[in-house]
């Protein structure tokens, strides 16, 4: 019987471990598109007010739109999540007291806090994820109206 409780203590910190270090996946590659991002809006700034052809121009502001879009997704991904209202956070601990930690802490708190990291892990992928596909369609638009520039 002891094994099973050291198995499943030993899943429990490895399940903690893993989607935190999944939490911080998120926002590294977050990190990466929104440099990206930021660098491709600063760079089509610069051609707005070059005389293009009316079809780029269009191409080239729906492509900005998509690539704006992204932006806010990506910033969603970093931003914090500070509701703490799962009793298994930082922010729900920081309203309590010394004795109301102590008495939080008496239980075996680790399934919980999977639960709400593992809830964190997926809303920021999902967003991620959004970005990644609006950051494409927005290479998309661009080729479309590099294309568009030629003729």
């Amino acid at each position: 019987m002891t094994t099973t409780v050291i198995d499943s203590d030993k899943n429990l910190d490895t399940a903690c471990a893993s989607v935190g270090s999944e939490i911080a996946r998120t926002d590294g590659k977050a990190s990466l598109l929104l440099a990206f991002a930021g660098a491709a809006l600063a760079g089509l700034t610069t051609l707005a007010d070059h005389g293009l052809p009316t079809a780029t121009k269009t191409l080239g502001a729906l492509a900005v739109a998509a690539l704006a879009t992204a932006t806010v997704l990506l910033l969603l991904v970093v931003r914090p999540r500070l509701g703490g209202h799962d009793h298994a956070s930082f922010p729900y601990w920081a309203r309590l007291d010394k004795t109301e930690i102590h008495a939080c802490m008496n239980g075996d708190t680790r399934a919980d806090r999977i639960r709400v990291l593992s809830t964190i892990a997926v809303a920021k992928f999902t967003q991620l994820r959004r970005a990644v596909d609006c950051t494409l369609g927005a290479l998309a638009l661009l080729a479309l109206a590099a294309i568009s520039a030629l003729f």
